[in-house]
């Protein structure tokens, strides 16, 4: 039996114990949330990213089949059940790591990053965590570890995209964005415990250079749960590359709720950004997965997406969709081999540079890299157009790459003039090279 004296000790015992419990969730929750920066991908590293600055996005899965949007269809174009055993069915025979990656080369980009798993629940890896993946499928065959083998091979970098929200377990409390009535209770513990799985055999099989996030926008997922893996992929690859849609808040601006190492505009290029790294992700096409008969852009639409990006100081990581045999369609490969053409040409105005120092717009746009500035001219609108003042600093030269020298007059106080032959070595994007007397990337933007 206690004593009256000994049951008040212990119910002080059990309230500073309970106290300590809160206070250490309080902390834990304040820690998460400071370590998050002190483990953050390091700049050198970050800057290594920038410099590629061309990708290729690839979004693919068991709804090729349909030729719908790989995730978004579930439950509206196909019924979710029909969805859902589509894998079933799914036997891309034609599929070819090599060639995925030699287009993704032949174009000029610097890394490729494939969908392991999108919305729809579906793994792209034989992973032990759910049955819902490749090797339940007729093709039996690891994508993800194929197309790494392949980029290793080819000298390209192997990125992963990883979603964290998944409409097909029964632990994620959303099960379809277009009918509210099909959502369960859940169990979000369990669900990131499952993740995190998922994650381990990506990162340590795998090695991705770099994870790009999806689906951080419905409300079950949290920045503490953010902030929660972001740490634990770090206890995996400290260097490992993490864009901010791990962590909630906007896609195109860091806030108090993002985690995560770079931006992520979507199908537009972001605005010029000397401040913060980001990457714009934009299809070929129309839609992310394959569709038939899909409107393809035009090389003027790519190769200008591609120069804007950069003059904006940004990546493009560019989708293709492969059909529904593994193929990637041999329209959209040769429009990426075109503007591997281009590169080869004037690859110098984009890999490496930094952006600016003039705001990109319909007529022209620059990148720049130590004393020189890359003006990239997309038309002869006129003879002479005119750039803004460039103070306290002198143009040297000017001439085009790798062609003739360019006549120009700057004068202080006064516009500088360019003088542009009849007709320009590029139909596309013809780039003038201005040799400059001081550092070109110390030169504040020009509005």
């Amino acid at each position: 039996m206690l004593t009256a004296r000994q049951h008040g000790n212990n119910k002080r015992t059990l309230a500073m114990a309970g106290l300590a419990v809160v206070l250490s969730m309080i902390f834990y929750s304040v820690q998460a949330q400071q370590l998050a920066p002190g483990i953050k991908t390091s700049k050198a590293v970050i800057d290594g990213f920038m410099d590629k600055r061309f990708g290729m996005f690839i979004h693919f899965g068991p709804v090729s089949l349909r030729g719908t949007e790989i995730g978004w269809s579930r439950g509206s174009e196909v019924a979710t059940e029909e969805y859902d055993n589509l894998y079933k069915e799914f036997n891309p025979v034609l599929f070819n790591a090599d060639a995925w990656v030699k287009a993704a080369k032949d174009a000029g980009m610097k890394y490729v990053t494939i969908t392991a798993k999108h919305h729809d629940g579906f793994c792209e890896w034989p992973t032990a965590a759910s049955d819902y993946n490749i090797m339940h499928t007729p093709f039996k065959k690891d994508i993800v570890g194929e197309l790494a083998a392949a980029c290793k091979k080819q000298g390209i970098a192997f990125c992963i995209y990883f979603t964290v929200l998944d409409w097909h377990d029964a632990d994620y409390p959303v099960h379809s964005p277009h009918d509210s009535t099909k959502n369960v209770p859940g169990n979000m513990p369990r669900f990131v415990g499952t993740i995190k799985k998922e994650l381990k055999e990506l990162i340590t099989q795998y090695k991705p250079y770099m994870l790009w996030f999806d689906g951080n926008w419905e409300k079950p997922w949290t920045k503490e749960y953010a902030v929660d893996v972001y740490q634990y992929i770090k206890s995996l690859d400290k260097n490992v590359i993490i864009n901010n849609r791990l962590g909630k808040g906007e896609h195109i601006a860091f806030s108090s709720e993002s985690v995560g190492d770079y931006l992520t505009p979507e199908q537009k290029v972001g605005a010029l950004n000397m401040d913060d790294p980001w990457e714009s992700c934009i299809t070929i096409c129309n839609q992310w997965a394959w569709k038939p008969n899909d409107e393809m852009k035009s090389l003027k639409q790519c190769l200008q997406t591609l120069v804007k990006t950069a003059g904006g100081n940004g990546n493009l990581l560019f989708n293709v969709g492969p059909m529904m045999d593994g193929r990637m369609e041999a329209r959209q490969v040769n429009r990426l081999k075109e503007m591997g053409g281009w590169l080869k040409k004037y690859g110098a105005s984009i890999y490496g540079t930094k952006g600016g120092p003039y705001y990109p717009n319909e007529t022209y746009a620059a990148t720049r890299k130590g004393n020189i500035i890359y003006l990239h001219i997309f038309e002869r609108k006129a003879a002479t157009p005119e750039l803004p003042l460039l103070p306290g600093i002198k143009i040297i030269k000017a001439h085009f790459l790798n062609g003739p020298a360019v006549t120009f007059k700057q004068e202080t106080a006064s516009p500088i003039i360019i003088d542009l032959p009849k007709e320009l070595p590029d139909a596309v994007s013809s780039v003038i090279v201005l040799e400059l007397d001081k550092n070109a990337e110390q030169i504040p933007v020009i509005k």
